[in-house]
């Protein structure tokens, strides 16, 4: 039965709920807005995996536990069959943005750094996935893939605690992430501005996609690093120890500068395109939400 607003019943519960809403990283209270843009087109995927639904009936194949051998199937033919049973979690998916010292760039005081873009992005693509029903982690975190809400949260806290945010600044300033064993056929969601020479961006997706992933990459870049909108004398501050760059007229170098970031664009989706993975761009001036509906799409593809 409902309660008086005044009783103090329904005053315990509404200051709990405050106390409960106060907690969560205000990072998560705006990826769960822009994951919400997008939660009607969200559902499950069908796959093969360790689930209680009958999926299908295939050959046994070298490597097959013998305890997935369905011997009555197997009775009525010469083959042996296993019987495979739908999983709706059955893959993880690990989670990783760039943490370099060149993702706090931002070119205009109303704009969020690419840093701040990257994490929403990344923690309302988390949100999208935990309600799909997969198990997701964060790549380079040590932490086992989980499933459901409580794996959001403790995403969230992972990102925003000021501890652990100090320790992955002092341990983050590559601008890729660190190579490690990833189960097989597991999928791989990377963020970052991937200005990084293309070699060693090839090197890195090659040792993952060598492992049997399935990846994606998101380019995020500030307005102004895609047009160079500056004129006349301007000096460049190198934000990874580069230094500073005195360029007498940026009027002058601003087509060669687009023209090599064009290219280093097309290298990022012909290695992408290279190993079956997808490649997107994304500005900081433009909503997340086109970008994140851009990523769920490529997450729910099935493999081909």
């Amino acid at each position: 039965m409902p309660q008086p607003p005044g009783s103090s019943t329904s005053l315990h519960a509404r200051h709990r709920a405050e106390a409960l809403s106060a907690a969560l990283p205000p990072l998560l209270v705006a990826a769960e807005r822009v994951a919400a843009t997008v939660a009607p087109g969200v559902h499950g995927r069908r796959r093969v995996g360790l689930g209680e639904s009958f999926w299908q009936f295939r050959r046994y194949q070298s490597g097959d536990s013998p305890s997935m051998i369905d011997w009555r199937q197997s009775a009525k033919s010469q083959p042996v069959y296993v019987r495979e049973n739908e999983w709706e979690a059955a893959q993880s998916v690990w989670l990783w943005r760039d943490r370099s010292p060149s993702m706090a760039f931002r070119s205009a005081p109303g704009l969020p750094t690419k840093r701040e873009r990257a994490d929403l992005l990344l923690l309302a693509t988390a949100v999208l996935l935990a309600r799909g029903g997969e198990r997701i982690a964060l790549l380079n975190s040590g932490v086992r893939p989980d499933h459901g809400k409580a794996a959001v949260d403790r995403l969230a806290r992972r990102m925003t605690d000021p501890k652990t945010a100090n320790d992955q600044a002092a341990n983050d300033s590559d601008p890729l992430p660190h190579p490690e064993p990833l189960p097989r056929h597991a999928q791989i969601l990377l963020i970052g501005d991937f200005l990084a020479p293309l070699d060693r961006i090839a090197a890195c997706v090659a040792a993952l996609s060598g492992q049997g992933l399935r990846g994606h990459l998101l380019q995020v870049l500030d307005p102004a690093e895609e047009s160079l909108p500056y004129t006349g004398r301007v000096a460049f501050d190198g934000m990874e120890g580069e230094g500073r760059l005195l360029v007498p007229r940026v009027d002058a170098i601003r087509d060669a500068y687009r023209a090599r970031l064009q290219a280093q664009r097309d290298g990022l989706a012909a290695l992408a395109r290279g190993v079956g993975w997808s490649f997107a761009t994304h500005r900081t001036d433009r909503p997340p939400t086109g970008a994140l509906l851009g990523l769920w799409g490529a997450l729910a593809r099935e493999v081909p």
